[in-house]
């Protein structure tokens, strides 16, 4: 395309030749010149396409002149030369590269310096590609696949193009300017695709080289953060890369190398050891500074008071960093005396600065035990002084469960009314049935555990417990009447009082074998029995109705017969069986 108007400009050049001869040849001649000879010099040497050096002669407004040799002149349009700014940046006398591009309709030849421009750098690309020439460009923007580059012209570089390895970060090229390699262009199509694979191989190669010849064990290096891995850092250090483990990066406790590092990061470490055959180092960070736990016991005394930042919040507390690489552990339950927390991050806040107790230091596992609660005075012991064993005290129910209630005493501080001692009588399934949220309530002090910061109050410790003087009132062998309230497949339950139950055993209901106790009596049924056993401790009585019905002489082993000073007693109780038995019979 380049030189396909060369007959057509050789012809107009004929013709332009031919109607400009005459005004010219007297001037020729003035000047000593051969005008045929001149003219037909000047035809050969410009063509369509043709790229030629010319001198800047004139600048206007609308174009500059520039005599491309021969008494030859053209214009190149203004726009072609201008600024952002509309401002012409070329002047008399410069010496530049034209495109001889056409004739305008005036016949005035017309030039082009991008053109040139172009033409030169698809040469230089043509070059770079045929004889693998580095050629440089300014990497633009991300696009589709990879990456836009202008190398004077707008190039290629395809992703897998970019480096030995995957890129992930394509943003860090932008703007720079970079060596590139020409792996295939097509002018017709405008299209020119860029590598730096191989560059960066030879790169790599000539680094991997210095730094192996460089590495020694104890040295410090420099490197970039490649990866970052739960088990570790890898570290390019220029050719070759390095692994610096989790166990090596800090004295103290590092879960996640991730929350400290990041990819790209320039960083010093130690080499620990190298392997010149297997090109493996490993690497140390913390190897940089001394170990602080070696004198451990020496900088944090038990009882001493310490200040420390947070830097990790979990499920079961907090950890604090004392100084780099030392880290200790404040439980959730050294947190607070009296504040219930479901998460430590509800309280606290990374980077906040605490004062804490030091509990425990062991310096062969690295661990620290702290306490927040204990710089601050234990408002258990104070609760202890206040409310003495006894002391009748009133509070709120702030929470009910199946195991007893809470009721607010304090501040933050709440005593625990059991479940078991609830009521003397009856017997509490819930305490939902007895107790709302709110409601206020009467209690007595039962204990203060300080230790395990435990309140324990009672309600029916207000009153006497019934079942102390129960053996007095129901002596064994007494008859007792009360109505039914349960039956299991064991016995029937009867209440012989108020909150106050025995046990009719299925053995002991009939002389007769009896399959269920509900064959014989029915829920609220008014039954007379024997008292045969009461056990204060346990809250249990032992009743006997088949022994009402059919007493039988008493065995040689009763205790009534061995206590002669009960013997009267017995004969009356026998007596006072015998006329039931006579009225039950009349009924």
């Amino acid at each position: 395309m380049v030189n396909n108007n060369n007959m057509n400009l050789t012809k107009e050049k004929g013709a332009d030749a031919q109607s400009s001869a005459k005004t010219q040849s007297s001037q020729l001649k003035e000047d000593g010149m051969d005008f045929k000879a001149l003219f037909e010099q000047s035809l050969n040497q410009l063509q369509y396409g043709d790229i030629a050096g010319g001198k800047v002669v004139q600048v206007k407004d609308d174009k500059v002149m520039v005599d491309v040799g021969w008494k030859t002149e053209g214009y190149i349009p203004a726009a072609e030369v201008k600024d952002a700014q509309g401002n012409i940046k070329i002047s008399v006398g410069d010496e530049i590269d034209v495109f001889i591009d056409k004739r305008d309709s005036e016949g005035n030849l017309v030039l082009s310096r991008d053109k040139a421009s172009k033409f030169k750098i698809w040469e230089d690309i043509k070059n770079a590609c045929e004889n693998n020439v580095l050629i440089k460009g300014v990497v633009k923007e991300k696009v589709k696949g990879g990456l836009s580059v202008d190398i004077g012209i707008t190039a290629f570089l395809p992703g897998s193009q970019i480096d030995v390895r995957p890129v992930k970060d394509l943003d860090k090229y932008i703007g720079q300017t970079l060596d590139f390699n020409v792996l295939k262009y097509d002018r017709k199509r405008n299209n020119v695709v860029l590598s730096r694979r191989s560059i960066v191989a030879l790169e790599r190669e000539a680094e991997k080289k210095n730094i192996l010849k460089s590495i020694q064990e104890g040295n410090v290096v420099e490197g970039t953060i490649k990866n970052i891995t739960d088990y570790g850092i890898f570290i390019d250090l220029g050719g070759i890369d390095g692994l610096l483990h989790v166990t090596d990066i800090s004295w103290g406790r590092i879960a996640k190398p991730s929350e400290n590092f990041r990819k790209g990061e320039k960083i010093k470490t130690k080499i620990l050891s190298f392997d010149a055959e297997k090109e493996r180092v490993s690497l140390g960070l913390k190897q940089l500074i001394d170990n602080p736990w070696e004198k451990i016991t020496e900088k944090y005394s038990i009882g001493s008071v310490v200040e420390g930042k947070v830097v990790n919040l979990t499920d079961y507390g907090v950890f604090v960093e004392l100084e780099p690489g030392v880290e200790g552990l404040v439980h959730i339950s050294e947190m607070y005396w009296t504040r219930e927390i479901k998460h430590p991050s509800r309280v606290l806040s990374l980077g906040e600065t605490i004062n804490v107790m030091v509990l425990e230091v062991n310096p062969e596992t690295k661990r620290i035990s702290l306490s927040l609660k204990q710089t601050t005075p234990n408002p258990w012991e104070k609760l202890k002084e206040k409310y003495p064993i006894g002391t009748i005290v009133k509070g709120v129910v702030r929470n009910i469960t199946n195991f007893g209630v809470f009721v607010g005493i304090e501040e933050k501080i709440d005593g625990l009314i059991h479940v078991s001692d609830i009521s003397w009588k009856q017997r509490v399934t819930h305490p939902s049935e007895f107790f709302k949220k709110g409601q206020e309530v009467e209690a007595v002090v039962l204990n203060v555990d300080v230790e395990n910061e435990k309140f324990s109050l009672g309600i029916k410790q207000i009153e006497k417990n019934p079942w102390d003087d129960l053996p007095q009132r129901y002596a064994v062998g007494s008859v007792v009447t009360g109505k039914i309230t349960n039956f299991t497949d064991f016995g029937i339950f009867m209440e012989i009082e108020e909150g106050i139950e025995g046990l009719v055993h299925i053995s002991e209901i009939s002389p007769k074998r009896v399959k269920t106790s509900s064959e014989l009596y029915s829920i609220g049924d008014s039954v007379s029995a024997v008292v045969k056993s009461i056990d204060p401790k346990s809250k249990k009585i032992r009743l006997s109705i088949k022994e009402l019905k059919a007493p039988s002489p008493a065995p040689a082993s009763n205790q009534y017969i061995n206590n002669r000073e009960n013997i009267g007693s017995n004969l009356g109780q026998v007596l006072a069986v015998a006329r039931i038995n006579n009225q039950q019979k009349g009924e």
